[in-house]
């Protein structure tokens, strides 16, 4: 009889088990790779690098963040993994010196100092890297016991559903209108751009849940003569400053009433929310637009899983974001059969689907 010690395992049972260990500790170790970019961010390093002007040393880099030249070793470990991630490139110069330069996803990092006029997507790195927010996630295996219906990961974390901690903690709150500030500027360099799509021709908008209205702003001027509402809580509204007249800031709660408009603007709203509250906000807003025939629609800038991507690193977002969202506020990303529902339940007739916003979001529009 053969001993354990005489067994042998095939070679190739062998190799897919040290691939398999290597997958394992890749994935136990990924958490790395976004502290490293919030580093980064935190650092200024993608500034730093565009105002070198070309490929920088980890020690001239070093010198430009006013960081002691004994962290070199340390810095040089973070733009490794970076590097492999795409954020930075790694360059070897003909004397064995090792450089680094901005990649295009680096280039989203810079501020609005080192590259005006173009989307700056730092604030919402840093808000989805905020510790309110990461360590909502720590608490998942626990949540899913947890017989309390009403709470989410976030609250067990925190203490408190996210929008009453926006209340209570300013900073926390300055963090989110940021990210969102930034968002919107980026979704306006995509589509504003054509001049073209679903915001031509519209008279009156409301931009539901706007916030500090950088969204309506970018709007009124990309298309002349569209006059814009921005309607959010009190809270939100109360900080707002009126940037235009053809802008109006209007308080209020979208579960009771919507200012009326030709058009109803939901951007990055209903995944907030679960379906029987979507399909409230949804009726809301019908009742605040006119039919289809004279231009009535709400338009939903949101993401549709699955639709028409192709490229498995969209598609992986999209499953993260949908994780992201149950644990921030049990809300989640849905399919297109799971909006149609919305849209049946809520009463509307029609929609349309354009993706093509940013690889991950859809254009929805919705016909009452």
């Amino acid at each position: 009889m053969a001993t354990a010690a005489s067994i042998k395992v095939p070679d190739n049972v062998v190799e897919e088990t040290l691939e398999a260990y290597a997958i394992l500790w890749n994935q136990t170790f990924s958490h790395i790779k976004s502290m490293s970019l919030k580093c980064a961010v935190e650092l200024h390093i993608p500034d730093a690098i565009h105002r070198h002007g070309m490929p920088i040393t980890i020690s001239q880099l070093l010198s430009s963040l006013s960081i002691s030249q004994d962290k070199s070793r340390y810095l040089r470990s973070i733009m490794h993994v970076l590097s492999q991630e795409c954020i930075f490139k790694s360059h070897i110069t003909p004397s064995g010196e090792e450089t680094f330069d901005l990649t295009r996803v680096s280039r989203l990092l810079l501020s609005a100092s080192s590259f005006p006029h173009k989307p700056n997507t730092s604030p919402f790195v840093l808000l989805i890297l905020d510790h309110h927010m990461v360590d909502s996630h720590h608490q998942l295996s626990r949540w899913f016991h947890e017989l309390d219906a009403t709470i989410t990961p976030f609250a067990m974390a925190n203490g408190n559903a996210v929008w009453d901690l926006t209340r209570e903690l300013q900073q926390f709150n300055d963090l989110i209108n940021k990210a969102m500030e930034c968002d919107s500027n980026f979704l306006m360099n995509v589509m504003a751009s054509t001049k073209e799509g679903p915001f031509r021709g519209i008279g009156t908008l409301v931009d539901v849940g706007g916030g500090t209205g950088l969204m309506a702003t970018a709007l009124v001027e990309a298309f002349p003569g569209l006059k814009c509402i921005v309607f959010d809580l009190p809270h939100v509204i109360g900080k707002t400053e009126k940037k235009t007249n053809m802008i109006q800031f209007v308080a209020g709660d979208m579960f009771v009433e919507v200012p009326h408009a030709d058009v109803a603007l939901l951007k990055w709203i209903l995944h907030d929310w679960k379906d029987e509250d979507c399909v409230k906000i949804l009726q809301r807003c019908k009742e605040a637009i006119p039919p289809k025939e004279k231009g009535g629609k709400v338009i939903i800038i949101d993401m549709v899983v699955g639709l028409t991507f192709n490229s498995h690193t969209s598609l992986q977002t999209q499953f993260l974001f949908d994780l992201q969202m149950m644990a921030l506020c049990m809300g989640k990303e849905r399919d297109e059969s799971e909006w149609r529902n919305l849209f049946v339940t809520a009463g509307y007739k029609g929609y349309k689907i354009t993706p093509y916003v940013d690889h991950l979001r859809s254009i929805i529009e919705v016909y009452p």
